[in-house]
């Protein structure tokens, strides 16, 4: 086969492949009447879970209740990334999934007392953290590189402000104790996260 021949033979080939690609993207996103029709599908559901969570009481209730509402503002972030499409839509959807859990595992922590509550909310907080920063930086390597002033700032911020909350969840552990073994957990929380 001639070069000629090759270069057009590589160059039909991008052209198919890039075809495919744009048919393919377009085929992921969802018409206006399927997304209408998911909407009344994810509105009905959610209507369905929180008639359900009436015959619970009390904490029980509270927790069907978050559940319910996290999962239906979930659903509707999805239904919109599935209709338009975008980067931030795609984050929109990770951070809400961030909200609904950290919001979820909040109120289930009301069920405990004293440190142990604490310590759960704690946590709680530590893993909404994690997770909104991961949507943040997600959004930043999209938009400027994974290798740009912005996105290194913002895996650093995450690190730092994932890792602050790990230590404030550590540091509540040792609450319950007293004397130098509350001394000495304080200093190994410290340690394993690198605090003064």
């Amino acid at each position: 086969m001639s070069c000629k021949r090759a270069a057009i033979r590589h160059r039909s080939l991008a052209f198919a492949l890039i075809a495919g690609c744009a048919v393919g993207g377009a085929a992921g996103a969802m018409t206006k009447n399927e997304y209408r029709v998911e909407r009344d599908k994810e509105q009905a559901a959610y209507k369905s879970a929180w008639a359900s969570c009436k015959a619970l009481t009390g904490n029980a209730r509270d927790v069907c209740k978050v559940e319910a509402k996290g999962n239906y503002q979930v659903a509707k972030a999805e239904l919109d990334a599935q209709l338009r499409p975008t980067p931030k839509r795609d984050d929109k959807v990770k951070t809400e999934k961030a909200v609904a859990a950290y919001k979820l595992a909040s109120e289930k922590c009301d069920d405990l007392k004293a440190n142990a509550k604490d310590v759960c909310r704690k946590d709680a907080k530590a893993n909404y953290v994690a997770a909104a920063g991961e949507a943040k930086l997600s959004r930043a390597s999209v938009d400027q590189g994974v290798n740009s002033r912005k996105a290194v700032k913002e895996r650093k911020d995450v690190r730092e402000d994932t890792s602050n909350a790990l230590f404030a969840a550590a540091k509540e552990r040792c609450d319950p104790l007293s004397g130098s073994a509350k001394s000495a957990c304080i200093a190994d929380a410290k340690k394993k996260f690198g605090k003064p």
